[in-house]
Parts: structure tokens; C-alpha cells; sequence
């Protein structure tokens, strides 16, 4: 639970109702995602497959235009898929309205893009409490506290955007992604704006929340090293899957 600092939970302590850890926590038979070009329809994913289970790590790699993001924006209600289903969480997302998505991203999703999407008038402590707001949860402020601690920024608390480094305001960025304990952490090139060093903190950091929380990942990286530090790697091409690989364990030292 995110309710005392140092407690650590057990994997996959919050799969949604009726899953377990073989269950399929997403489900996409046929995707398909066309959007208006200037030259008429684009087609961006081309009847995509994917199941991925629940507290799985997936590294999603592929060419810039493959359709990572777009797949991404489809997990998470954020677009609408033109053909095929798609199942999150046991929720069919096609048959959801718009306060339907919403409350479905609220229960279920973290996300984490390049961009902190941060509100610069709100203090660190409370951008990460405002999705807890949102659900209605008294302990909100409290469970941010300790959210911002796990990610070393117990002392930025009150601290606004424009006064933190790029590194800290991502990890702000990833302590308001599991704030919620979210079975699904989408996580979009999360050190595209970072320097090597401070990028190598914050995704040893998601990738040790994700463990203590049992949460499903889904990364989209062009970074090779970030992938294989998922226990399964996708690529895509022309907006489907073309490779899905198990990642190697690292080599065990003489």
C-alpha cells in the first residue's frame, strides 16, 4: 500500500476483479485506427492482436509513424478505435461514453508521457494528489506525500514546477502515475527530455514502483537498454506487431 513509506506490496496485489496473475489484462483482437489526412484516411494500426498479462513489463519499440502512440492513446481512452475490440482491465473500451473513459482512466491507468503535462500553479504535493481528488479520496494529500517520498522528493512538496529540475518534475510526473495504484502504467519515451543520468534515475525508479506495485507496464522506447529491461519486448511496423520476444535474463557473473 502507498499508505506508509517504507511498506512494500506484494506483485500483483491489485489485479482487477475476476484476474490473476495468468489473466490477460489487456485484450486487442483486430485493432484498427484510421484518422483524416489531407489526402483522405490514414490507416495508423492495421488490425493489431495483443494480449499482455496482468503485471506484465512490455518494452514497445519501433519506428517513429509505427503507430506506438496511437496504440497508446487507445489504451487509454484517449482515442477511439475505428475497427476491432479492445478489452483493459475487463472493460470493453468501445462501449464506454466519454465520463465512461474517464472514470475508467481514473480506476485503472497511470500514465507517464515525455512531456510532464505538470499544472504550473499547483505545487508538486498537489499535482500529485489531484487524481485522488478526483476519485473522492479523503486521504489524497497524505497518499501524495508519501508517493513524492518514494520517488526522493519528500522535500519538494511545496515546491511549483517552474522550480524543479526537468529530472524532478518527472518524478513528479511518475509519483502522480501511481498515486492510484493503477493496474496499467503507460509510459510514452518518459526520458526524452532527460540528460543519460538523470533519465537512468527516474526509470530505475518506475521500474521499482511497478515491481512493488505488481502494476502492469507498457514503455514505449527508441532506447534498446530500456526495453530489455522488460521481461518482453514488441516491435512495430506499419502499424502492426512484428516481433514479440521474451527478453533475455541478464548473464549471471563467474
Amino acid at each position: 500500500m502507498l499508505d506508509a513509506p517504507n511498506a512494500i506490496r506484494s506483485p500483483a496485489a491489485r489485479p482487477p476483479a475476476g484476474a490473476g496473475r495468468d489473466a490477460n489484462l489487456i485484450e486487442a483482437r483486430g485493432l484498427a485506427f484510421k484518422v483524416a489526412g489531407p489526402g483522405g484516411e490514414v490507416n495508423i494500426l492495421r488490425g493489431l492482436d495483443l494480449d499482455v498479462k496482468q503485471g506484465e513489463a512490455v518494452g514497445l519499440v519501433g519506428p517513429s509513424g509505427s503507430g506506438k502512440t496511437s496504440l497508446l492513446m487507445l489504451l487509454a481512452g484517449l482515442e477511439r478505435a475505428t475497427g476491432g475490440g479492445l478489452r483493459v482491465a475487463g472493460t470493453d473500451l468501445g462501449r464506454l461514453d466519454e465520463d465512461g473513459l474517464a472514470r475508467f482512466r481514473r480506476d485503472h491507468l497511470g500514465i507517464v508521457f515525455q512531456a510532464f503535462h505538470l499544472i504550473p500553479t499547483m505545487t508538486a504535493l498537489e499535482n500529485v494528489a489531484v487524481p485522488l481528488e478526483f476519485a473522492g479520496r479523503a486521504d489524497a494529500f497524505e497518499r501524495a506525500r508519501v508517493a513524492l517520498g518514494r520517488v526522493g522528493l519528500g522535500h519538494r512538496l511545496e515546491h511549483y514546477p517552474g522550480q524543479l529540475s526537468g529530472g524532478e518534475q518527472q518524478r513528479v510526473a511518475l509519483a502522480r502515475a501511481v498515486v492510484g495504484e493503477p493496474s496499467l502504467l503507460l509510459a510514452d519515451e518518459p526520458t526524452g527530455n532527460l540528460d543519460g543520468a538523470t533519465g537512468q534515475a527516474v526509470m530505475d525508479l518506475l521500474f521499482g514502483l511497478r515491481e512493488q506495485l505488481g502494476t502492469t507496464l507498457l514503455l514505449i522506447t527508441h532506447d534498446p537498454a530500456l526495453a530489455a529491461r522488460c521481461g518482453r519486448r514488441l516491435r512495430m511496423a506499419d502499424g502492426l506487431l512484428v516481433e514479440d520476444s521474451a527478453t533475455p535474463p541478464p548473464a549471471a557473473s563467474s
